[in-house]
């Protein structure tokens, strides 16, 4: 007996409103479990800590991508570029998919507890895991998404600078955390959207959106991604689950849940991923309440390291951040190492969880990667950097590096004037 269920169900999303599920099997992947697991990861890890209105997860952001990838694809659509149905329902899961690989708090799982594992890898093992569920309907998205379909277009739009996922992650960032710098005219980009030689296009007459997007994307990495506070609150977290792996390989008795046992008591690689399903399935397993519920028991462990960590997450008192474009004197350094050993009682290895010595960097244009290129009447294309008038090649393919000194608050030390 055929089933009656309409899959074709409406999302009400903070952001753009009503959000149309466009079609039935990509009503199959939202409800899958491995899906499901970003509602319970957010989208900004703990920036939270800083802007209190950022608790939207990935399961949101997904969601607008795909959103955004329809109006993207009715759009191309009207203006000639051929997209057959199969290629247009492959690149709205593509889009769907391209976040699944996130562990909790998105990028913080990559440098703890997994060894040089990226998400992008671990979203496409889920991809090829759920292709096998579904009996190779997912091969084109696939192919799409590891960028070896034919029509190149299709993955810019999933991934390039300016893809679905930026546009969406941009304007959905800044709703959520108030910060306007971030609002952009992403309507009014995806309707300039075009297609020459394969590549995506924006139209001329959209040049000043695509401005105002570069330098929302540009004041957002430093008011709110790489903002001191939330960087610090991550690299906290960072070293809470460094000592948790650990005391765990060195077998002192920790409280983890079963999947985040796993990955402390084990030394996990990328090949642990691919020889069979274990490792895939306890990262399907792991969201943000796996950390956060041991954190809490881990703040009154015996061990003072974690203790200590944990319990000043717990409780928001993060260490003290100080980003500065020059590197800081190393007598500085050695003088708050050497102030953080006396009063906490710590062996010279042990110090490294208090105080980071670290880069931060944003990118906001690679002029040698997936240009954003601008369509003329004439047929002509000019790379948006030579286009604009007001965003330069020098300011705007400026890979910007700043250093980054953290440390307790508690801890005083005279000549840390920096």
């Amino acid at each position: 007996m055929q089933s009656s269920l309409n899959k074709l169900k409406i999302i009400n999303d903070p952001v753009y409103g009503f959000v149309k599920i466009p079609f039935e099997f990509v009503y199959d992947i939202l409800q899958h479990r491995y899906f499901q697991r970003l509602r319970g990861i957010k989208q900004l890890g703990l920036t939270s800590l800083v802007y209190p209105g950022a608790m939207h997860n990935r399961f949101q952001h997904a969601v607008g991508a795909m959103h955004l990838m329809s109006s993207a694809i009715l759009i191309l659509r009207e203006k000639g570029i051929i997209i057959t149905e199969e290629e247009s329902i492959s690149v709205h899961l593509a889009v769907l998919l391209h976040d699944i690989g996130h562990g909790p708090y998105s990028h913080v799982l990559e440098n703890s507890i997994v060894q040089g594992i990226s998400h992008e890898e671990i979203s496409l093992l889920f991809m090829h895991q759920l292709n096998n569920q579904f009996d190779g309907k997912l091969d084109l998205a696939i192919e799409i998404f590891k960028n070896n379909y034919t029509k190149k277009f299709l993955h810019q739009l999933v991934s390039s600078q300016l893809d679905m996922d930026r546009l969406d992650y941009l304007r959905r960032d800044s709703f959520f955390t108030g910060v306007s710098e971030g609002v952009i005219g992403s309507d009014r980009i995806i309707k300039m959207l075009h297609v020459s030689n394969d590549n995506l296009v924006v139209e001329s007459k959209g040049i000043y959106s695509i401005e105002k997007f570069l330098i929302a994307r540009r004041l957002m990495y430093w008011q709110v991604y790489l903002h001191k506070t939330a960087v610090a609150a991550e690299r906290m977290l960072v070293n809470v689950l460094r000592r948790a792996k650990f005391l765990m390989m060195n077998n002192s008795p920790l409280f983890a849940t079963p999947a985040l046992k796993y990955f402390l008591g084990n030394t996990i690689v990328l090949d642990h991923f691919k020889q069979d399903n274990k490792a895939l399935n306890a990262f399907s397993l792991l969201d943000d309440s796996d950390i956060m519920s041991a954190i809490k028991v881990w703040s009154d462990h015996d061990d003072f390291i974690l203790s200590k960590l944990a319990s000043s997450l717990l409780s928001r008192n993060l260490h003290k951040v100080i980003i500065q474009n020059e590197a800081f004197d190393t007598k500085i350094i050695s003088n708050i190492r050497a102030e953080v050993k006396r009063k906490y009682k710590l062996d010279n290895s042990e110090v490294d969880y208090f105080v980071a010595v670290d880069n931060v960097e944003s990118h906001t244009y690679n002029v040698n990667k997936d240009k954003i290129e601008i369509l003329f009447s004439n047929g002509a294309l000019k790379d948006i950097s030579e286009a604009s008038d007001i965003l330069k090649l020098s300011v705007l393919g400026n890979n910007i590096k700043k250093k980054i000194l953290c440390y307790p608050k508690d801890v005083f030390v005279i000549n840390d004037n920096v």
